[in-house]
C-alpha cells in the first residue's frame, strides 16, 4: 500500500517538472552582447580578454562578435561586387593608383 502512495506522489512531481520546464523560455547569451561596443573596443587597440573583463563578458563572446562582424563584411563586399558586376572587388591600393593598371 506504500509503494502505491510512493509511486503515485513520485509520478505527480515527475508530471509537474515536465509541465513547468515545457513552459519555460531559454534566455541566450548572444543576444544580450552588445557587439558593436565589442567591435568598437576591439578596434581601439584592445586584446579580447581585457574587452570581456571591461564588458563583464566571456571571451569566447568577444570571438563569437569578431566572428560575426567578419561574416558582415564578407556579406557586405560579396553584395557591392554583386552590384558593381563583377565577381571580385578590387582592392582600395589598385582603385587608388593608376600606375598598377598600366602594367
Amino acid at each position: 500500500m506504500m509503494k502505491r502512495y510512493t509511486m503515485a506522489a513520485a509520478s505527480a512531481i515527475f508530471g509537474a517538472t515536465l509541465l513547468f520546464a515545457g513552459t519555460m523560455t531559454p534566455a541566450y547569451a548572444a543576444t544580450k552582447v552588445n557587439c558593436d561596443a565589442v567591435m568598437s573596443e576591439l578596434n581601439a587597440g584592445k586584446k579580447a580578454k581585457e574587452v570581456a573583463k571591461d564588458l563583464s563578458i566571456s571571451t569566447s563572446s568577444v570571438y563569437r562578435c569578431k566572428k560575426h562582424a567578419k561574416e558582415a563584411a564578407k556579406a557586405s563586399t560579396k553584395a557591392m561586387a554583386k552590384s558593381m558586376g563583377t565577381k571580385e572587388v578590387p582592392s582600395p591600393a589598385a582603385m587608388a593608383s593608376p600606375a598598377a593598371k598600366t602594367k
